[in-house]
């Protein structure tokens, strides 16, 4: 069976993203959303200030150190955005047998990766939320209190750099929720023979 291309979407803030979704076996699903890509517009503004700034005080001061620490913040600056805060790639690879993988992946290389076990997994669901006068929606595991079977230990939010829309949420919220159901009624029809 082939998986369905990548859709586009839009995140809360308007930036268009991707959706990509791979069926690796009938319970087991991988859902990726790919963010926007660096800019390079807005990376040679915000350059291109620091260095203006940094030249306007060179003329004023006479100090080249000025000039010098202009150049070793930016790279500084850029490596640490590329590395910590840039997120290229956010994805759920849901295993209905063992958990759920939530990774994201850096515009440096770097990984990120936490894993849930599906015993923890009280369910998947898509919350609301108000923010800055606008109701925004997330994805996100709630898990499950072990002192309390009907009460929630955590909520641990989903696709935060990303921050898909309605429409993109549903989608995945919709492929977790088949994985959930199916091993919801696996020990059930199991133990009828």
């Amino acid at each position: 069976r082939e998986d369905p291309p990548e859709r586009r979407y839009r995140s809360a803030s308007g930036a268009a993203i991707a959706l990509r979704r791979r069926q690796h076996s009938a319970s087991c699903r991988e859902l990726a959303v790919r963010c926007p890509r660096l800019q390079l517009r807005s990376l040679s503004a915000v350059t291109s200030a620091v260095w203006l700034a940094a030249y306007g005080l060179f003329v004023l001061t006479q100090n080249s150190m000025v000039l010098s620490a202009a150049i070793f913040v930016t790279l500084i600056g850029l490596i640490i955005y590329l590395h910590f805060m840039k997120v290229d790639q956010e994805s759920l690879l849901v295993i209905g047998s063992l958990g759920i993988q939530v990774t994201s992946s850096y515009a440096s290389g770097k990984e990120s990766t936490t894993f849930i076990e599906m015993g923890q997994v009280k369910d998947v669901v898509i919350n609301e939320a108000i923010h800055m006068q606008k109701v925004i929606y997330y994805l996100c595991i709630l898990l499950q209190d072990p002192g309390d079977p009907q009460g929630v230990s955590e909520v641990v939010p989903l696709f935060q750099s990303s921050k898909p829309r309605l429409d993109c949420l549903i989608e995945v919220y919709k492929s977790c929720q088949e994985i959930l159901e199916q091993r919801k009624t696996a020990p059930q029809s199991s133990g009828i023979k």
